[in-house]
């Protein structure tokens, strides 16, 4: 659907009269402004390579370190079953979870800028702390303090890149920040690998290097410009437009401008953009973008995988170094593709990719159950054919998951929001997200050991559920204007019910 068909209730929209250029100050931009995803994507990447290092292993977590050495040469489900261990990995998101309402505050008040810089400067704290760490509770205050920088930074960068984009290419531009979560976890991956055998403070420098993606957000958070919705949003009229003729490569500009003031106006009537969202009329965007698609984003499993890729591959027989080369192939496989769908998400629209890749992850998962349950026992050393054939089916997983619920996961929910309650909405996006992260981060290992190969089954029938989910309930949203996606709801078979066209906009 095409924004420029869509007319409402105030004698029509003005999508068709945009006009836009791409600028290399527009490219600039967005290159330096996704960089926020390469925090997120870093520590992805390089926790559960550190967890797996014996040097780690033996100076914070020596009850795991005898019952891996124990099972050296076996598989086990259980050799990581360890909820301290686990909670090295989840007490970051759920500081996450909480900081994201602070950055709620200052990305609405002072600006999308404000909450990047706050971002990287606590994640950089929190790589510091965690290199040097002596002992577990700095490994958690460390862990906390990149929690906080991820909250602001998957708050804020979303936001960002989708107000930059032009409607036309809104979905390859706001996926730059799942390519940067991919490369960050590719680049660790590696990382992880190189220092593997550097004794015995080699996973220090792994947790080190965490500084350098928060010191380039820095950096670009100081040289961005600020975003021309924010902008109007703060009352800074001027700059707004002076930031939008730049990005746009035209000062024939006015139709969208006009668009942003008038979303600036209803915004402003709104005193409390998180009771707000509560109201019947916010139905939609609640449902869908701040719970539903945040939540099942990490119940496909996949964050399992790239939290605990180097674990899950010893636990199935593979030596250290395999298991990390083998998390690193499924990584590069993300990377792959988020290109895929950066390509063609704006060609084929958000539906497509998320029914599509459904059923993919649908038979991976099951595929994957299935395999376990016939040639995998406690004890027993698994066949080499059949390790290969997992970490196929595991990279298929990664490809389908990395062109849909990966980057649509962001895309999506930041498309939804009117400006009204663009902020509240990705704090609650970002802190269902973060939940959800947690729980499964700090669960899986557990459950992995109790339901063994059953836990694939559980994220089969979960992705089963979550494709029913998008094939029902969310509209086509490519090319839609995102101060005109509001308008998709009043034509929807099922949400015409809540979006009724109001005659006027008063947050009343």
């Amino acid at each position: 659907m095409a924004g420029g068909g869509i007319v409402d209730s105030n004698g029509g929209a003005r999508a068709h009269l945009y006009e836009y250029t791409i600028t290399p100050y527009f490219i600039f931009a967005c290159i330096v402004g996704s960089m926020g995803g390469s925090l997120f994507g870093y520590d992805l990447g390089v926790s559960g390579g550190v967890t797996s290092m014996n040097d780690f292993l033996k100076e914070f977590f020596p009850i795991v370190y005898r019952r891996k050495q124990e099972h050296l040469k076996e598989t086990d489900y259980c050799k990581y079953d360890n909820q301290i261990l686990t909670l090295f990995t989840s007490s970051l998101y759920l500081a996450a979870l909480v900081s994201t309402f602070g950055a709620s505050h200052i990305t609405r008040n002072r600006g999308r800028k404000a909450s990047i810089i706050c971002g990287s400067i606590s994640f950089f704290a929190g790589a510091v702390i965690n290199a040097a760490a002596q002992n577990i509770a700095m490994l958690i205050i460390g862990r906390i303090l990149l929690g906080f920088g991820i909250g602001f930074g998957n708050q804020a960068v979303p936001l960002y890149l989708s107000e930059m984009a032009p409607a036309k290419i809104r979905g390859a531009i706001n996926q730059l920040f799942q390519l940067t979560t991919c490369l960050g976890i590719l680049v660790a991956n590696f990382v992880n690998y190189g220092v593997e055998r550097i004794h015995p403070w080699g996973w220090r420098l792994s947790l080190g290097l965490a500084a350098v993606p928060a010191l380039l957000m820095f950096v670009g958070g100081i040289i961005l410009p600020e975003t021309p919705n924010s902008l109007v949003e703060q009352g800074r009229y001027e700059e707004a437009r002076n930031v939008l003729e730049k990005v746009r490569g035209t000062p024939k500009v006015d139709a969208e401008f006009q668009d942003l003031i008038d979303a600036s106006n209803a915004a402003k009537a709104i005193k409390h953009p998180f009771r707000n969202l509560l109201k019947r009329k916010n139905r939609p965007q609640l449902v869908l973008g701040a719970i539903g698609i945040p939540a099942f984003q990490q119940l496909t499993g996949m964050n399992s995988i790239l939290f605990y890729a180097p674990v899950i591959f010893q636990s199935l027989g593979f030596g250290s170094g395999a298991a990390l080369y083998s998390a690193a192939i499924t990584s590069a496989t993300l990377v792959v593709a988020t290109l895929i769908s950066m390509a063609f998400v704006d060609k084929f629209g958000r539906r497509a990719f998320f029914l599509e890749a459904g059923c993919e992850l649908f038979i991976c998962s099951v595929a994957i159950a299935i395999t376990l349950a016939l040639k995998f026992g406690e004890g027993e050393m698994l066949p080499k054919g059949i390790g290969i054939f997992l970490v196929v089916m595991i990279c298929i997983f990664v490809l389908a998951y990395g062109r849909s619920w990966g980057p649509l996961g962001w895309l999506v929910p930041s498309e939804l929001f009117p400006l009204e309650t663009r902020s509240a909405g990705q704090s609650i996006v970002v802190c269902v997200n973060m939940l959800f992260t947690a729980l499964i981060a700090q669960c899986f290992l557990a459950a992995l050991c109790h339901l063994k190969y059953g836990i694939f089954l559980l994220f089969a029938g979960l992705i089963f559920i979550m494709t029913c989910f998008i094939f029902f309930l969310l509209p086509e949203t490519k090319q839609v204007p995102i101060e005109e996606i509001h308008l998709l709801w009043q034509d929807h078979r099922f949400w015409k019910r809540y979006s009724k066209p109001e005659k006027n906009i008063d947050g009343h």
